[in-house]
């Protein structure tokens, strides 16, 4: 009976090694999956018994196998593309443009008034006359163009654009025989002094580069520089100023020649002095005489199509120092055709006259065309704004897996976890189960 008590007690020892040994597993793939239960030791053979007796059968205890458990399966996290905003549409180019809004300091002033007006818009260019009633202001007397020189000093971006008389007592009506005899005084160099005077003047404000808008509309009849009653005897007298001018140490004037739009009372291309002399082709152009489209404008002789044309053939760039609104009333229509003509063949400047009849911000006569005027040129100082550069994320790395529940991993080392194919991981429940 004690030996049998004995064998049993041995039996139940081998069953429970058999069971611990079972629940040793691989965990293979990702996750740490349990491998397949041990097979059963080999039970070992009970001692003879004193009284000879049949042994009872000996029945191996089952071998229970441990539950694989799939490892758990952890989805990558999910990364939204980035979305990178459009860009902001980018405004068009503004071409370079002022107006004219009164010839002393109180012209300046008003075209910050006209810039806040525009919504911010920037105007780059500045316009003013010098006055004609003597030689002493075509000279550029004292305290008069200091205003303007210190705006055109504040930014290199801007121009300034000064109107300059070819002669004295400019607008009082002389004869045809009168404003002869004072070309020709002129093309003999008798008033050279007072043009240097000016270029030295100029020079010593610091703006050299000033674009000089010299004798204009020569082809009318309203000013004393006038053309028509001596064309050659003008285009010497042209020559002579330009040329006296510019040998003023330090100068970088541009010349601009300036008909008004159409014949007047002589072509304008008969008192063209020369391309040595001329920078710029300029025109004067307002919305006139009543009854005339633009069109009209365009095509007629001596009209903005012929100053294109003129002009490229000579290699020069085109100006509109004066235009604005006059015999048409309030003509929107030629205001944003005249806009769109300025914009189409890359004028150099352009400035409007802005009093009444002719202007948009200090006439209330024309608000139709001040609606246009303001509308295309609204808002248009800002550069494009670069869209926001989104970086790329960085992709979360994958949270490693997770063994499963009830269940130790074993460290082996990298070199045999190599040749398993993964972690071996002993369950907590191995003892319970064995049982």
């Amino acid at each position: 009976m004690a030996a049998q008590q004995g064998g049993a007690r041995s039996r139940r020892l081998a069953v429970v090694a058999v069971t611990a040994v079972a629940s040793v597993t691989l965990a293979v793939g990702p996750g740490f999956a349990a491998g397949p239960g041990a097979a059963q030791a080999a039970e070992p053979p009970a001692p003879a018994p004193t009284t000879p007796a049949p042994a009872p059968p000996v029945v191996p205890a089952p071998v229970v196998p441990a539950p694989v458990v799939p490892a758990p399966v952890v989805p990558a996290p999910v990364v939204p593309a980035p979305v990178t905003p459009a860009p902001a549409p980018a405004k068009a180019a503004v071409p370079p443009f002022g107006a004219f809004l009164d010839s002393g300091p109180l012209g300046v002033a008003r075209m910050a008034q006209l810039s806040h007006w525009l919504g911010g818009t920037e105007l780059k260019v500045a316009h003013t006359y010098l006055p004609g009633n003597r030689w002493s202001d075509i000279e550029g007397s004292p305290g008069f163009l200091d205003v303007w020189a210190r705006w055109r000093r504040d930014k290199a971006d801007r121009t300034l654009v000064l109107n300059v008389p070819m002669q004295e007592r400019n607008e009082d009506d002389l004869s045809d025989a009168q404003v002869r005899r004072l070309l020709r005084q002129g093309a003999a160099g008798a008033f050279d002094q007072h043009f240097k005077a000016l270029a030295e003047r100029l020079v010593d404000l610091k703006v050299p580069d000033t674009v000089i808008v010299l004798g204009w509309e020569m082809n009318g009849t309203t000013y004393t520089h006038r053309c028509a009653p001596d064309p050659a005897g003008w285009k010497t007298y042209w020559n002579r100023i330009v040329t006296t001018m510019r040998s003023v140490p330090g100068q970088k004037f541009r010349f601009d020649f300036t008909p008004s739009r159409g014949r007047d009372a002589v072509p304008w291309t008969e008192c063209y002095p020369g391309d040595s002399t001329v920078d710029i082709v300029g025109m004067d152009s307002y919305d006139q005489p009543g009854g005339m489209s633009f069109d009209e404008q365009v095509k007629e002789p001596y009209g903005l199509q012929q100053q294109v044309d003129f002009a490229k053939s000579h290699g020069k760039p085109i100006s509109y120092p004066e235009w604005g609104l006059f015999r048409n009333g309030d003509d929107p229509e030629y205001v944003k055709r005249m806009l769109a003509w300025i914009d189409e063949h890359k004028a150099m400047y352009n400035t409007l006259t802005d009093y009444c009849p002719h202007g948009v911000w200090q006439c209330a006569d024309n608000p139709a065309s001040a609606r246009v005027y303001r509308t295309a040129l609204y808002d248009r100082t800002e550069e494009p704004v670069p869209a926001p550069t989104t970086p790329t994320p960085t992709p979360k790395p994958t949270p490693p897996s997770k063994p499963p529940a009830n269940c130790s991993p074993l460290d082996l080392g990298d070199w045999v976890e190599y040749w398993l194919g993964g972690k071996l991981c002993i369950r907590f429940d191995w003892w319970s189960r064995s049982r």
